[in-house]
């Protein structure tokens, strides 16, 4: 067989939340169009594994997130153990066993998890001897989390998101040279240069307006009726100054909220309302700063593009600690659940100081080539 000889990388992420898949997308577009030699291939480690459990698993994730964001505090909390630590050793098994067989069948030579149940997993068979493939783990959020670290002797690289986080790798005794502050892979489409007049037209803005950018929530949207308050506030209040983008994504009934909120205060010429978008680029680009829950993957995003933003409904767990750094680091700013939004959206309104000072404070953290860095650093040493 020929082909041996060409570099084998398997790619693995796991169907929860958006935010695993898109950092996987983005490492895999770089490795196809820079490496043209090497084979790439891109896997859901959990739909591979067992779809049954994956169907439990997702929907219990979705259940637990919608009904009782306490209960996936609880669960993020207790879960330092791993999730091998949840499940029975029977059912371990069954999945490094169903895992093992398809790295027997790919023979990679490099895999990257961006998702700590694939990291896990091939720990695992590594541990045991089973594999023996360079594996690199890249941690797609801002907190560090108990999850990532389970197997972390048989893990090569680290990629995390800033300094914070291998200073905590490290006091976790985890080698500081497997530890690379890279940033979460966000697309290449962040990095292109856009015609601000060209975006403005496409979706029918002035450009004598300033735009504001804000996310109605992901597929989990958890407090969709406080995110409906926030959106109220804001339209009610907004003045001709000021454009509002509202990005409903999927959810047609927060779609339609949305539309009622803007014909009951006639701000019609104000705001404009999607539903799914892929031209989040392009609307980042042309924005002062963007409402959004704090996932890894949009703050990463919003970083790259310098956008402040105001946090809204963040999930315990994760996304609270995402929150909390957002706000140490000057970057955001975080209506709680029992703020008044419109007296902070008055603060940013009536003083462009402080949103300059976020915006600047955004390089802080802002990491736009961490794609490229992340493939080289595994690339250069494998």
């Amino acid at each position: 067989n020929m082909d041996t000889n060409k570099t084998k990388i398997i790619i693995f992420y796991a169907s929860y939340g958006g935010g695993h898949l898109n950092a996987a997308k983005s490492i895999e577009s770089y490795l196809k169009s820079t490496y043209p030699n090497f084979e790439v291939e891109l896997i859901d480690c959990m739909k591979y594994v067992n779809i049954s459990i994956e169907k439990i698993t997702t929907t219990a994730y979705r259940e637990i997130t919608k009904k009782m964001p306490w209960a996936w505090g609880k669960l993020y909390a207790d879960s330092q153990k791993g999730i091998l630590a949840h499940l029975s050793s029977r059912t371990n098994k069954l999945f490094a066993i169903k895992l093992l067989k398809l790295l027997r069948e790919k023979q990679p030579d490099i895999i990257i998890s961006t998702h700590f149940f694939g990291s896990q997993m091939c720990s695992y068979l590594k541990r045991k001897g089973k594999i023996n493939a360079k594996l690199a783990t890249i941690m797609t959020d801002f907190a560090p989390h108990g999850q990532w670290l389970i197997g972390n002797d048989n893990i090569d690289y680290y990629f995390v998101a800033h300094q914070g986080m291998k200073t905590f790798l490290i006091s976790q005794n985890i080698p500081e040279e497997k530890i690379f502050v890279t940033g979460i892979p966000i697309s290449n489409r962040f990095l292109l240069h856009f015609k601000k007049q060209e975006i403005l037209d496409n979706f029918n803005l002035s450009e004598k307006r300033k735009n504001i950018l804000f996310f109605g929530g992901g597929e989990f949207g958890l407090g969709k009726a406080r995110t409906v308050e926030i959106f109220e506030s804001l339209v009610k209040n907004i003045n001709t100054n000021y454009s509002i983008i509202a990005v409903a994504g999927k959810n047609e009934k927060m779609k339609q909220q949305f539309e009622a909120i803007v014909s009951k205060y006639e701000k019609i010429e104000n705001v404009c309302i999607l539903g799914f978008t892929n031209q989040v680029p392009e609307l980042m680009h042309i924005s002062e700063f963007v409402v959004t829950k704090p996932g890894g993957l949009t703050t990463s995003e919003s970083l790259a593009c310098n956008l402040p933003m105001v946090i809204i409904n963040p999930l315990p767990g994760q996304e609270e600690e995402n929150a909390e750094l957002l706000v140490k680091d000057g970057i955001a700013v975080w209506i709680k659940k029992d703020d008044n939004p419109q007296l902070i959206f008055d603060e940013l309104f009536s003083n462009p100081e402080k949103l300059k000072t976020m915006k600047e404070n955004t390089n802080l953290l802002a990491k736009p080539f961490s794609t490229k860095n992340i493939c080289e650093i595994i690339l250069e040493n494998s």
